[in-house]
């Protein structure tokens, strides 16, 4: 029978393995840089006194009826989200309500009550015949960016409210979305349009996925005293 060749004795050894393992390449030194955008008011801490605008905007929220708790200051030098003071919003008024617990700083809270009195109220009167009752909010203090940037949000300053959904005192609940029955989107629309103006930024359904569930209402300063609403 033939007999097989024979391997030659210089046969390449087995491979082994590196050493040492390999190593990726180095990033750059800014490449996936989470740091916040600087803002001035992530610097804001509570003095020994409350100052006299704290004092005067509370006195204003008690002539409105709003009723309110103080809460600690809230502060996170990591990411810069700054409350000197803020409050937790028990209603917006004698006969309208607001929950979850709602943490705002004043100014905000103030421009989010007389919004309910002045604007949601008359609208709800108008367009079902009912008193508002109630307003159920989907976000008030939340310590985060904006989605998809390292700018902070209004949130972060307990400067932003978002609107989910408003209770009326017939029971009937007007839910914000993109295609609402005509009633309601009349109703909404109306609240919308009139809440450019006593806010510095009006987001909600159309104006992209991440508002497409709710008013978002903040008070962001801007050039001029302008306004954005989408």
């Amino acid at each position: 029978m033939p007999i097989p060749t024979q391997r030659p004795d210089t046969a390449d050894p087995e491979a082994q393995p590196p050493a040492v393992a390999p190593q990726p390449p180095e990033k750059p030194a800014d490449a996936g840089d989470e740091k916040m955008l600087p803002d001035p008011r992530s610097a804001d801490r509570p003095g020994e006194k409350m100052p006299a605008e704290e004092v005067a905007c509370r006195a204003r929220l008690k002539a409105l009826g709003v009723e309110f708790e103080e809460h600690k200051a809230e502060s996170s030098p990591e990411i810069g989200c700054a409350i000197p003071y803020p409050l937790v919003l028990k209603s917006l008024g004698k006969s309208i309500a607001i929950a979850p617990g709602t943490e705002l700083n004043c100014p905000m809270a103030e421009a989010a009550a007389r919004f309910a009195a002045d604007v949601v109220q008359p609208a709800a009167k108008a367009e079902f015949g009912a008193d508002l009752k109630s307003i159920n909010q989907a976000s008030a203090f939340v310590c985060r960016p904006r989605h998809g940037t390292r700018k902070l949000s209004e949130h972060a300053f307990g400067n932003a409210l978002d609107i989910a959904s408003f209770t009326l005192s017939d029971g009937s609940k007007v839910e914000v979305g993109p295609t609402p029955p005509e009633k309601d989107g009349k109703f909404l629309n109306a609240v919308r349009k009139a809440a450019c103006g006593p806010f510095k930024t009006v987001l909600g359904p159309g104006a992209d996925a991440d508002h497409a569930l709710h008013f978002h209402l903040d008070l962001e300063p801007r050039r001029h005293g302008g306004t954005y609403c989408q």
